[in-house]
C-alpha cells in the first residue's frame, strides 16, 4: 500500500502565432483566435520514478517530435521518457508537427511547411520548465473519484457501410447530407469517464475521457479548442483552482457528423452536451482512498502498409507542382517509414490505481479497439486516451481496407495489424 502519492499540475497556453500553419499546412493558416489552445498535465510522484501525463490541444505530434518532447518533459521531471504520456486532443484549427517531415519539406523548398520550429521549440522549453515546477510544488493526494456519464447526441460512427460491404457514406465532423445524417449512430463508445484526484476533500485535477473527433467546424484559420475545449473551460469556471484535462479516446472512425451540420451555432450545442456529461460524471463519481499507483509500458512495432514506397513518396515531397496536401502528407508518411526502418517502436502505456485504469494509445485508433480493451477490463473502470504518438496516422480494422473510404487510404500501418494490436492490448491490460 502506498501512502505518499503526490500530484503536481501544469497549464500553458499552446496557441500558435498569426500566420502559423494549421493541420499540417493544407488548410488556412492562423488569421485569428476564438479561444486559446492549452497544454495541460499532471505529474504523479510516489510510484517509483515520476509519471507525467499531458493533454495538448493540437492536431498531432508525430515520430521524432513526439520522442524529443517526451524526452524534454522526462528530463524536467527527473524520470525516464517511457513514463511520459503526451497526447493530443486532435482539434484541426491547431498545429500538426513532425520534425523529420518538416525537414524533408524544407530541403525540397516547399511552402508552407508543417510548422514553425522556433515556436514549437519555445513551447517545449516552456513546458519543461512548467513540469519541473510541478514536481517541486507537488503535494499529497489521498482520494480518487471515478465517475461516468453518457454523452447525448454527439458521437457517431463516420463510416456508414452499404449492403455491398463498401463505404456508403463518410460522415465528416460537419456533415450536411441529410441522408448520411439519417443513418444510425453506428459503433461508438457513448461513455465519458472522469477521474479526479482530491486533496483534503477538494479536487486538484479532473481528467476526462471521451471518444469523438473534437471539431464542429474548422478550416477558417481561427484557432479554437472547439467544443470539447469549451466544455472543459466551463468546468474551469465551475471549479476555480482545479485543473481540468480532456483526452480523446479511439476516435479514428468517430465524429459528430450525425448531429452536426457545421453551423457556428451548433458548436454551442455540442459544447453544452459534453459539458453536461462532464458535470454529471463528476457528480456521480464514487470516491476511493488512493493507496495504489503504478505505470506499465509495452512496446509495439507496426509494419508499414504494404503498398507504401519511400522513394515514390519522397518524389512527391520534392515535386513543386504537387498540391500542398500531397507534399505535406507524403512528408509525414516518409517520416513514419524512416522511423520503422530505424526500428524504434511505439510505447503503449497503462496507469493503474486501486479504483481505475487508463490505457495510453497512439494515433487515430478505431473505436473497436477501445471497446475490445474495455471488454477485457470487465467491470473494473477503464479509460482510454488515444492520439499519443501520431506517427501511424489511422489504425483501422483489418476489414476496413476492403470496405474502402478515407481512413484506410491514410493509414500507414499494415492491413494485417489488427490481430497484433489486439494481442498487445490484451497483454497490456491483463499484465499485473
Amino acid at each position: 500500500m502506498q501512502t505518499d502519492i503526490r500530484l503536481g499540475t501544469f497549464d500553458l497556453d499552446a496557441s500558435p502565432p498569426m500566420g502559423h500553419p494549421l493541420c499540417g499546412g493544407w488548410i488556412t493558416p492562423v488569421v485569428g483566435q476564438d479561444d486559446p489552445l492549452r497544454l495541460r498535465g499532471i505529474v504523479l510522484l510516489g510510484a517509483d520514478d515520476p509519471i507525467v501525463i499531458a493533454s495538448l490541444d493540437w492536431t498531432g505530434v508525430l515520430n521524432e517530435s513526439h520522442r524529443l518532447w517526451t524526452e524534454r518533459l522526462a528530463e524536467a521531471a527527473g524520470t525516464s521518457p517511457d513514463r511520459v504520456a503526451l497526447h493530443c486532443v486532435h482539434q484541426h484549427n491547431a498545429p500538426f508537427v513532425d520534425l523529420v517531415g518538416n525537414r524533408l519539406l524544407r530541403e525540397s523548398g516547399a511552402d508552407p511547411l508543417l510548422f514553425d520550429e522556433r515556436f514549437v521549440e519555445g513551447l517545449m522549453a516552456r513546458s519543461a520548465t512548467a513540469v519541473a515546477e510541478a514536481v517541486r510544488s507537488a503535494d499529497r493526494v489521498d482520494l480518487l473519484g471515478v465517475g461516468s456519464a453518457e454523452v447525448d447526441r454527439v458521437a457517431c460512427n463516420r463510416r456508414v457501410i452499404g449492403p455491398d460491404g463498401k463505404i456508403k457514406f463518410t460522415r465528416t465532423s460537419a456533415t450536411r447530407d441529410p441522408e448520411a445524417r439519417a443513418e444510425p449512430v453506428g459503433t461508438i463508445d457513448p461513455t465519458l469517464r472522469s477521474i479526479s484526484f482530491f486533496r483534503a476533500g477538494l479536487p486538484v485535477a479532473r481528467l476526462y475521457y471521451y471518444t469523438t473527433h473534437p471539431m464542429s467546424y474548422y478550416g477558417d484559420g481561427r484557432v479554437s479548442a472547439d467544443f470539447v475545449g469549451l466544455a472543459r473551460a466551463r468546468r474551469d469556471a465551475d471549479e476555480a483552482g482545479t485543473l481540468h484535462l480532456y483526452f480523446t479516446g479511439c476516435a479514428g472512425n468517430v465524429t459528430a457528423g450525425k448531429f452536426n451540420d457545421g453551423s457556428p451555432e451548433n458548436r454551442v450545442v455540442l459544447t453544452d452536451r459534453v459539458y453536461e456529461a462532464m458535470a454529471a460524471a463528476d457528480a456521480s463519481a464514487e470516491d476511493h482512498p488512493l493507496d495504489l499507483l503504478s505505470w506499465t509500458t509495452l512496446p509495439i512495432r507496426f509494419d508499414p502498409r504494404e503498398d507504401l514506397d519511400l522513394d515514390r513518396l519522397l518524389a512527391v515531397v520534392k515535386d513543386p507542382d504537387a498540391p500542398t496536401v500531397d507534399r505535406n502528407r507524403s512528408a509525414m508518411t516518409c517520416s513514419w517509414l524512416m522511423r520503422l526502418q530505424a526500428g524504434r517502436p511505439i510505447l503503449l502505456g497503462k496507469l493503474d490505481t486501486n479504483a481505475s485504469s487508463v490505457i495510453h494509445l497512439p494515433a487515430e485508433t478505431f473505436v473497436e479497439y477501445q471497446l475490445f480493451a474495455k471488454s477485457l477490463s470487465g467491470e473494473f473502470p477503464l479509460a482510454v486516451a488515444a492520439y499519443g504518438d501520431g506517427g501511424p496516422w489511422y489504425i483501422p480494422l483489418e476489414r476496413s481496407y476492403g470496405e474502402g473510404g478515407y481512413e484506410p487510404s491514410v493509414s500507414w500501418v499494415s492491413t494485417m495489424s489488427e490481430p497484433m494490436y489486439k494481442s498487445k492490448l490484451e497483454e497490456l491490460i491483463l499484465r499485473s
